[in-house]
């Protein structure tokens, strides 16, 4: 059996050190970019048995909408089966979508949360 070796990698070219008059080094400092996190969207979902009063508060609780953004999403939701509350770090999504669904359990409504990635 034929094993091939791991490519060897390189390694990024390093600045050469810059001499100053006084004898001293001074080295350059490379700035690194880091990639903005994945965001994720928090959609609440339709149901027959959810009051839309008890979407509404859940909206403006967790989600911290006014109450005239809160009732257009619950409308949004009413009639196309799913809003978009927020947009959030996963961190953050998934423990708005606990507290979501913790809420609605223990009122005894079967409301739905879920977060899933953007774009």
């Amino acid at each position: 059996m034929a094993t091939n070796n791991p490519p060897t990698l390189s390694e990024p070219p390093v600045k050469q050190p810059i001499r100053e008059e006084g004898g001293s080094v001074v080295l350059e400092r490379r700035t690194q970019r880091v990639k903005p996190p994945q965001m994720y969207q928090v959609a609440l979902l339709n149901d027959d048995y959810t009051p839309m009063e008890f979407v509404v508060v859940v909206i403006q609780e967790f989600f911290g909408k006014d109450l005239e953004s809160a009732t257009r999403i619950m409308l949004k939701i009413h009639l196309d089966g799913k809003g978009v509350c927020g947009v959030y770090t996963k961190d953050v999504a998934v423990t708005k979508v606990d507290q979501v669904l913790e809420a609605a359990h223990k009122s005894g409504h079967p409301l739905k949360c879920i977060c899933e990635p953007v774009g």
